[in-house]
């Protein structure tokens, strides 16, 4: 890029989508240390929590901000490989939003965590703990539910850390930051780049409003 192009502070990313992020680290961190210390009810409160959080970044990522839909942050997986063809190549940070293996790493995230936090409703530990629908799948499929449970939080931790792996090549190799737009929601893109639609703060919260009821009604009528 010729390094005479004026670059300007953009707002790339609204605060529900950053809040959705710092609070999924937080509640992962948070459900493993959980299971560690047999703290059970912390445990499904955070796994509840977790889905009313998928829930609503996954109905943001239709009618939210530009920068949060799948329409506009997915592209095909040739476009992700060629992407990472010219990883080497150092070079500044212009994309408005996720770059295009970033997208498909977002999508893979959210399904891992949605399995989990799905799988963890049938779940049973065998001796007197079990998941608020456990008792509609019965024990059989609950158990298998249980295996996948367990397997699908090795999964997450995989995918965790070849994230924090991947933001950790982007500052040495590319000298991109990829954490400070995530905490301020700022980047410095060329003037002649349009700034994203920012979706409506009022309709993020009643959106996770919606969608922490979903949860409860789901857990608490469903689960009788």
């Amino acid at each position: 890029m010729d390094r005479r192009v004026a670059l300007r502070p953009v707002k790339v990313w609204d605060a529900p989508v950053r809040l959705f992020h710092w609070a999924i680290v937080l509640l992962v961190g948070f459900s493993w240390l959980s299971i560690e210390e047999s703290w059970m009810q912390l445990h499904f409160l955070s796994g509840y929590t977790i889905l009313a959080l998928l829930i609503f970044r996954i109905v943001w990522g239709v009618i939210g901000s530009d920068t949060a839909r799948f329409s506009r942050f997915l592209g095909s997986p040739a476009a992700a490989l060629r992407h990472l063809s010219h990883f080497r190549r150092r070079e500044p940070d212009l994309e408005v939003g996720h770059n295009a293996a970033g997208g498909w790493m977002v999508l893979l995230m959210l399904l891992l965590l949605l399995v989990q936090a799905g799988s963890g409703l049938f779940a049973n530990d065998d001796v007197m703990n079990e998941g608020p629908l456990a008792h509609l799948a019965g024990k059989a499929l609950s158990d298998r539910l249980t295996s996948l449970h367990g397997l699908t939080f090795t999964l997450v931790q995989i995918a965790v850390l070849l994230h924090v792996l991947a933001v950790i090549a982007y500052a040495v190799v590319k000298r991109q930051d990829l954490v400070r737009p995530m905490v301020t929601g700022v980047k410095r893109l060329p003037a002649t780049v349009p700034a994203p639609r920012l979706g409506r703060l009022w309709t993020a919260l009643s959106l996770l409003g919606a969608a922490a009821l979903a949860v409860v009604l789901l857990v608490n009528v469903a689960g009788r």
